[in-house]
C-alpha cells in the first residue's frame, strides 16, 4: 500500500514505532505546529489535522447522566448454580443462563453513585447503582438496580419530582435538606427509603462491600407459559462495609476516588469481588393475605415468607480497557429482558422502561447498541437503519438479502423467530384511572427496618437525620417527626429530642398517603 500500511494497520516509522494518523488513517508528519503563512501566522483555514484535532477535542464529553453520573465499572462473568433442593429451576424460568449448572455468562457491571455529578466524591450520602448486564446466547439482559432494597416512590411519575429535591437548588447550586425533606414530609412512602438511607447503609464502605437488589418486582416465565413474581438480590461475598460520616469526611479529604480506586486494584491484583445471586419467588397474583402490595418498590418481601433462594454467583475478574469507551458510554435499560424473563405492573418498573432506553438515545445516540460495551454476544439482525454514528448494518454478514430491510417479505429478508414457548398471559381488566395502590401502609416496613439494627446504627441513623433537618425551618422538621413517630414511637422521639421540639401526643403525619 502507498501508504505503508499493511493488512489495513498503519505502517511503521523509521524507529520501528507505530506511526501517529488522523481519524482517517492519513500519517501525520508534523503533530507539533499548526499550518500558518510563516512561522508567525496568521494560521489559515485549511488546517485540516489541527481542524479535526480540536474539534473531536470539543466533543470528548457525552452529557452526562441525569442520575448515576458518577461510576466506575468492570467486567466479569456470571456462573450458574441452579436452586437449592429437589426443584430445577426450569419449574419458574425457562431463561437459557440459568438452566445448565456450573454455565458461564460474560457480564459487565456498573457501580454508581445516584444525585450528585461526574466528578462528585464517592464518601456522600446517597444510593448506590448496581447495574449488571448478561451477555446471554438470548442476547443482552440488564438488571439495573440499587445497594438499597426499596426507593422513595412507588409511581415514575412522581420520579423528576424526586430527583429535582434531591437535585442542587437551581439558584444557589447547593443541594439544601430543605428541598429534600419538604419533598419526603410530603410523600409518606419515602419513610422506608430515608430510613435505609440515613442509615450507615446510606454510605458503603465501597463498591465491593455492597449489596445489590433489583428493587422492582419481576416476573419469570417457565416452558409452559407459567408465570411467578421475582425479586434480586446480590449478596457480596466479601461482607458488608459502611462508612459513619465522621470516616468518609476522613477519607474526603484525600481521596474522592476511593471506591474506584479500590475497585481497580482489587481487580488488577486478582482479589476478584465475588456475589452470590438469590432471587425471591411470590406466586403471580394480589396476595391479599399480606400488609403490602407485591408490586410496591417502596416494600420488601420478609424473608422469613419468601426466602431468599441462590441461583448463581458473579465474579468480576477484567478491568476496563478504557474508562470512557467501556464505562462512560456502557448503556443499561430495565426494558432489556431475554426470553424466560418479564416485567410486571409494577409502576416504577414500566416507568423506568421508558425512561432509561430514552436516556441513551439522547446521551450517547441512536446506535449505542453498536457500542463494544452494549452489543449483544451474538448475531444480531434487524430491519433498523441508519441515523447518528450508524458504523455497521446489522443483517451484512448474515444470510439474509441486504436489499429488504422490512417485514414480511418474500425476497429473502428476515423473518419472524419461532417462540422458544408460550408467553405469560396474565389477565388484566379494570377502569382506566389515577389512582395510587390500595395497601399503601407507609410505616410499618420503616418502624420495622428502624428496629431491626444494630444500637449503634440506629444513633447513626438519627444523628444523620437530625443533622440535615436541623437546615429545615420548623413545619418541615414538625411533619417529618410525625411520621417518624408513626414508624415506631422511640424512632420520632429521638429525632423530635435532638431537633429541640415537640409533637403533640395525637399529631398525625400530613398528609395520609
Amino acid at each position: 500500500m502507498s501508504d505503508g500500511a499493511t493488512n489495513g494497520k498503519p505502517g511503521s516509522g523509521a524507529d520501528g514505532k507505530p506511526i501517529l494518523t488522523t481519524r482517517q488513517g492519513h500519517p501525520v508528519t508534523d503533530n507539533q505546529n499548526q499550518r500558518t503563512v510563516g512561522s508567525r501566522g496568521p494560521a489559515t483555514l485549511e488546517n485540516y489535522h489541527f481542524i479535526e484535532k480540536i474539534t473531536h477535542f470539543d466533543r470528548e464529553r457525552i452529557p452526562e447522566r441525569v442520575v448515576h453520573a458518577r461510576g466506575a465499572g468492570a467486567h466479569g462473568f456470571f456462573e450458574a448454580t441452579g436452586l437449592a433442593g429437589d426443584e430445577p429451576i426450569s419449574t419458574f424460568t425457562r431463561a437459557k443462563l440459568f438452566q445448565e449448572k456450573g454455565k458461564r455468562t460474560p457480564m459487565f457491571v456498573r457501580f454508581s453513585t445516584v444525585i450528585h455529578g461526574g466528578t462528585s466524591p464517592e464518601t456522600l450520602r446517597d444510593p448506590r447503582g448496581f447495574a449488571t448486564k448478561f451477555y446471554t446466547e438470548d442476547g443482552n439482559w440488564d438488571l439495573v438496580g440499587n445497594n438499597l432494597p426499596v426507593f422513595f416512590i412507588r409511581d415514575a411519575i412522581k420520579f423528576p419530582d424526586v430527583i429535582h429535591s434531591l437535585k442542587p437548588d437551581p439558584v444557589t447550586n447547593r443541594q439544601d435538606p430543605q428541598r429534600i425533606f419538604d419533598f419526603m414530609s410530603l410523600t409518606p412512602e419515602s419513610m422506608h427509603m430515608l430510613t435505609w438511607l440515613f442509615s450507615p447503609r446510606g454510605i458503603p464502605a465501597d463498591y465491593r462491600h455492597q449489596e445489590g437488589f433489583g428493587v422492582n418486582t419481576y416476573r419469570w416465565v417457565n416452558a409452559a407459559g407459567d408465570a411467578v413474581l421475582v425479586k434480586y438480590h446480590w449478596k457480596p461475598k466479601q461482607g458488608v462495609k459502611s462508612l459513619t460520616e465522621a470516616q468518609a469526611a476522613e477519607i474526603q479529604a484525600t481521596n474522592f476516588n476511593h471506591a474506584t480506586q479500590d475497585l481497580y486494584e482489587a481487580i488488577a491484583r486478582g482479589d476478584y469481588p465475588e456475589w452470590e445471586f438469590c432471587v425471591q419467588i411470590m406466586a403471580d397474583d394480589e396476595h391479599p393475605e399480606l400488609d403490602f402490595d407485591p408490586l410496591d418498590d417502596t416494600k420488601i418481601w420478609p424473608e422469613d415468607v419468601f426466602p431468599l433462594r441462590p441461583v448463581g454467583r458473579m465474579v468480576l475478574d477484567r478491568n476496563p480497557a478504557n474508562y470512557f469507551a467501556e464505562v462512560e458510554q456502557a448503556a443499561f435499560g430495565t426494558g432489556v429482558l431475554v426470553d424466560g424473563l418479564d416485567f410486571s405492573d409494577d409502576k416504577m418498573l414500566v416507568g423506568r422502561t421508558l425512561s432509561y432506553s430514552d436516556t441513551q438515545r439522547y446521551r450517547v445516540g441512536p446506535n449505542y447498541l453498536q457500542l463494544p460495551v452494549n452489543q449483544p454476544h451474538r448475531q444480531v439482525d434487524t430491519n433498523q437503519r441508519d441515523g447518528q454514528m450508524t458504523y455497521h448494518v446489522d443483517s451484512a454478514d448474515s444470510s439474509s438479502n441486504p436489499h429488504v430491510n422490512y417485514e414480511p417479505n418474500s425476497l429473502g429478508g428476515l423473518t419472524e423467530a419461532v417462540p422458544s414457548g408460550p408467553p405469560s398471559t396474565p389477565y388484566i381488566a379494570g377502569n382506566l384511572v389515577r389512582q395510587a395502590i390500595e395497601r399503601t401502609n407507609p410505616y410499618q416496613q420503616a418502624g420495622e427496618r428502624y428496629r431491626a439494627i444494630e444500637a449503634w446504627e440506629r444513633d447513626d441513623l438519627i444523628l444523620n437525620l437530625v443533622t440535615n433537618l436541623s437546615h429545615c425551618n420548623r413545619e418541615i422538621q414538625g411533619r417529618m417527626v410525625a411520621h417518624f413517630r408513626q414508624c415506631d414511637p422511640e424512632y420520632g422521639a429521638r429525632v423530635a429530642q435532638g431537633l429541640g421540639i415537640e409533637v403533640p401526643a395525637g399529631a398525625e403525619a400530613v398528609p395520609a398517603d
